[in-house]
């Protein structure tokens, strides 16, 4: 039943096989980057297997971000790309960044498609998917390199995911771990629902 709703909602949004293995492997390159960084819940991913990791990562969504849900900020960010300069870049691991140069082409790559693919894999608000959109691949390294600092896990604040993702995944309990997955659905819908 719970995979039969991820393929079924992996369908009506037009994802492609590709797309969402591309996602998996961003997750788990993601995940692999929390375990050894400060914060992020790195204890708990840290505790994980690589195989372990490989199954948290298999959600249908993103489980890193980069503010995409902020309009403002992606919209002034887009509107001084030709202002960027050396010294706005961010003083962040190499690893980092390079993850971040990877996840930017693939969102580049995700909003430059038709409908809301951005919207429910990235969290991303539809006027910063048509800013990416408006695009060009040569912009992307200078985006990388000045919004690394913003990298975090999607949901942060919410411990109770990400707890129950990591401990899903340590019991290598694959119906547990689809269910917890399917939260994050439900965490990813509730953000796109307007304020009270």
């Amino acid at each position: 039943m719970q995979d039969a709703f991820i393929g079924s909602w992996a369908r009506e949004s037009q994802l492609s096989a590709e797309i969402l293995g591309s996602l998996h492997d961003l997750n788990h390159r993601f995940l692999d980057l929390a375990a050894v960084r400060a914060g992020w819940a790195a204890a708990r991913v840290a505790a994980l297997s690589p195989a372990q990791r490989a199954a948290a990562a298999g959600c249908p969504y993103a489980l890193f971000d980069l503010r995409f849900q902020d309009d403002g900020h992606w919209r002034l960010r887009l509107q001084n790309l030709g202002s960027w300069c050396v010294a706005d870049e961010s003083a962040v691991d190499d690893d980092t960044v390079s993850f971040v140069r990877l996840a930017l082409f693939y969102v580049w790559h995700v909003a430059s498609g038709d409908g809301i693919k951005a919207q429910l894999l990235l969290g991303m608000n539809g006027t910063t998917a048509a800013a990416f959109r408006r695009l060009t691949v040569k912009h992307l390294p200078a985006l990388a390199a000045s919004e690394a600092k913003h990298l975090s896990p999607r949901w942060n604040g919410c411990a109770v995911y990400w707890g129950s993702l990591t401990a899903a995944a340590a019991r290598t309990d694959p119906k547990t771990l689809r269910r917890v997955q399917l939260h994050g659905l439900q965490l990813a819908a509730a953000a796109r629902l307007p304020s009270p």
